[in-house]
């Protein structure tokens, strides 16, 4: 009896055998494998990585291909057996791989829109992907869409995953090349401006919300996901679990928030969630939380061009600039590398207000 190899509706790859202890042992090789005792199988995810693996680890015996768009040949190249591969076999494919690399639904979002956009613009060539398609998609973002160049950075990220656990191109991934790191401040709101902000919001809830992002420097996705048993008004501790980089930590409870905070839950009751949404059993979304904070900054009439996050951006710095040193502040962000929190000292003005523009002195000295 030969091996089969079967490719099933859910993104899996179905791998049943004659059992041998070599054979287990191989399989127990390939990545995300696992034993299926319903069908009395082995399952991997679909990936052309897979099919490549299973191909060598069993190049030995007959291997019988079922349900696959793309079969890899023994030459190591990729035969078309079913009809070219399509966006949506990619797709698939990338989204399990991203999974079981362990990333955040969100990224694998951003990184899925990514690799739709990409393949988009290639079209039929999915197959016969090479550097020059990727290079001259990038120039179309950088130059004609205008893309920022952080944005083409995560558009090259996506490829590169794309490239090596979905293509097995990955030689084209070395060779793409990346734009230069941009070099920008953040645009922070002052202490005045962030309490016209909170002031000009009637409802409880929303108030609560803004209230709670500014004070304790939470992130968008950080707020809405935040459950009661996570604000700890006994140790004045919020309690971040699987932030970004699916880390834990904690960051500090204002008084003043906790204030609003009793009078929100008074009012509302909430439950699990501590800003339930719409749909029952889930939390509010980001997207509201965004609206929330612009129709705040219209009501408080303010020009600056800054978004929710400006209000984390704003809570780093006026703690800098009154005296916490930054360790602490890097510690209550969540921030992995110093680096990146030290960006918040050229935005401060603890020390730029203490000098003085020499235009200054000239005018006071010819006044004297």
């Amino acid at each position: 009896m030969s091996i089969i190899i079967k490719g099933i509706d859910d993104g899996k790859l179905l791998i049943t055998f004659p059992y041998s202890e070599d054979r287990v042992r191989k399989i127990k090789t390939v990545t995300g494998r696992r034993w299926d005792s319903i069908s009395r199988a082995w399952t991997v995810p679909y990936t052309m990585q897979n099919l490549k693996k299973l191909s060598e680890l069993f190049e030995d015996e007959d291997i019988t291909w079922r349900n696959l768009k793309v079969r890899p040949d023994m030459s190591g190249t990729d035969s078309i057996t079913e009809g070219s591969l399509t966006k949506e076999d990619v797709l698939t494919a990338f989204t399990n791989y991203l999974k079981l690399k362990g990333y955040s639904r969100k990224t694998i979002k951003s990184y899925s829109n990514h690799i739709k956009r990409f393949l988009d613009y290639i079209q039929d060539k999915i197959e016969s992907i090479d550097v020059q398609n990727i290079h001259s998609y990038m120039l179309l973002l950088l130059e004609e869409k205008s893309c920022s160049h952080s944005y083409v950075n995560q558009a090259v990220n996506s490829i590169k995953l794309l490239c090596e656990g979905v293509l097995n191109k990955g030689s084209i991934a070395v060779s793409i090349p990346r734009p230069k790191k941009e070099s920008k401040l953040p645009v922070v709101l002052s202490q005045e401006e962030v309490y016209r902000i909170l002031n000009s919001l009637q409802n409880l809830k929303h108030k609560s919300i803004l209230t709670l992002v500014y004070s304790a420097g939470l992130r968008v996705g950080e707020v809405v996901g935040l459950k009661i048993k996570e604000i700890d008004s006994k140790r004045m501790l919020i309690h971040i679990r699987q932030g970004k980089g699916r880390k834990d930590r904690y960051t500090i409870l204002s008084a003043a928030a906790l204030k609003v905070l009793r009078e929100y839950a008074k009012t509302y009751r909430p439950d699990d969630w501590l800003f339930p949404g719409s749909s029952e059993g889930r939390h509010i979304t980001e997207r509201t939380v965004q609206k929330i904070f612009k129709e705040a900054l219209e009501k408080s009439k303010i020009r600056k061009t800054v978004t929710v996050h400006s209000l984390r951006h704003s809570f780093a710095t006026h703690l800098l600039e009154n005296g916490t040193d930054l360790r602490y502040i890097q510690e209550l962000l969540g921030h992995k590398s110093s680096e990146t929190t030290e960006l918040y000292t050229h935005v401060s003005r603890k020390d730029i207000t203490r000098m003085q523009s020499p235009l200054d002195r000239i005018i006071q000295g010819i006044e004297e």
